[in-house]
């Protein structure tokens, strides 16, 4: 540290599961970061927090241990609203794991008292620091395709037995949701949705979802964790050809469209493509938690422009995901509130 070099944020985990130990890892090397430690009554099943005595079983004990700038909250889903009205009690900044509250009227609790006293926050939508989506993303923004036709996600794989309190709508399908509206660059207005139960649990396995965002393009979804193979895939569709991100390995590829030759007269001839080229694209590679976890320390140390993702678009998501589970308790297309 210079002399004139700013103070480390002082920075904590809530959970240290699946996604919190993953986080824990990340900020203890993290610039611009000192680790103030972890919460899990569980304690580091993981063994990833170097020193044990920054492990604690509870958020008081660790608020008593000094000050605390920012913390990530990868709690179950259900407990995301207690947790995040204590961090704002505390004046600590938060980084929420998608979705960001169990229900939309949870969501905004957490929305009011964070506006309340003026904190930063953002939710971990992780996906959207995928390097093969953030590329799709620009190179769609730079008209690559054209007219955009459809956005299609696919996101299935076995059941991961961490999730106790939602089914696949709102652990994965929020992903899927939020990924629609970011790269369609356009709010999610009507879904249509079937669900399957097949594990024995009260909450849905599996999820197909169609509906259209606020530009009129169409999307489909497909969610489950029934599948004994784990694929990440998100597919654009336009009049030049197609874009496809492989989430898992960070891979896209671009499928350009052939023409077709007709002799008919322009009155006859039907429009249509053959396939043309494909380009597998060379990209840089970063760890999309760490970029994610940069982007979020960049917002508390004061960059307005940071590119997280903020929690109107985490509510987004949650708000869509219930009218996902509405068109499949009712039969019926529901129209997302604006």
């Amino acid at each position: 540290m210079t002399p004139n070099s700013p103070a480390p944020l002082r920075a904590a985990v809530l959970g240290l599961g699946m996604m919190g130990r993953h986080h824990a890892r990340l900020l203890q090397t993290l610039p611009g970061v000192e680790f103030a430690g972890a919460v899990d009554p569980a304690g580091d099943r993981h063994g990833v927090v170097r020193d044990p005595a920054l492990v604690f079983a509870t958020l008081e004990q660790l608020l008593d241990s000094g000050r605390l700038d920012m913390a990530v909250v990868a709690l179950p889903t259900e407990e995301h609203l207690p947790a995040a009205l204590a961090l704002t009690s505390a004046d600590v900044a938060m980084l929420i794991e998608k979705p960001l509250a169990a229900t939309t009227e949870d969501a905004e609790l957490i929305i009011a008292a964070v506006r309340h006293r003026g904190l930063a926050a953002a939710v971990g939508h992780v996906e959207r620091f995928n390097p093969s989506l953030v590329a799709l993303r620009r190179r769609l923004e730079a008209g690559q395709l054209g007219d955009v036709f459809l956005v299609a996600t696919e996101r299935v794989g076995p059941f991961p037995e961490r999730i106790k309190d939602v089914g696949v709508i709102k652990d994965l399908a929020t992903h899927d949701l939020d990924i629609v509206s970011w790269i369609a660059g356009s709010p999610i207005t009507t879904v249509a949705a079937q669900t399957a139960h097949r594990t024995g649990r009260p909450h849905e396995d599996l999820v197909l979802v169609n509906g259209r965002v606020a530009s009129d393009v169409p999307f489909n979804t497909m969610v489950d964790w029934l599948s004994p193979t784990k694929t990440r895939r998100t597919r654009v569709l336009g009049d030049r050809g197609m874009l496809v991100a492989e989430t898992v390995t960070a891979d896209l590829t671009f499928y350009e469209n052939g023409q077709v030759t007709s002799d008919w007269s322009s009155s006859q001839a039907l429009r249509g493509v053959t396939e043309g080229d494909a380009t597998r694209y060379a990209l840089a590679r970063s760890e999309p938690i760490r970029s994610e976890l940069e982007a979020f320390r960049d917002l508390v140390a004061g960059d307005p422009d940071a590119p997280v993702v903020t929690l109107a678009q985490g509510f987004a998501a949650v708000r869509a995901a219930e009218a996902v589970l509405e068109s499949a308790q009712s039969g019926r297309t529901v129209q997302v509130a604006p």
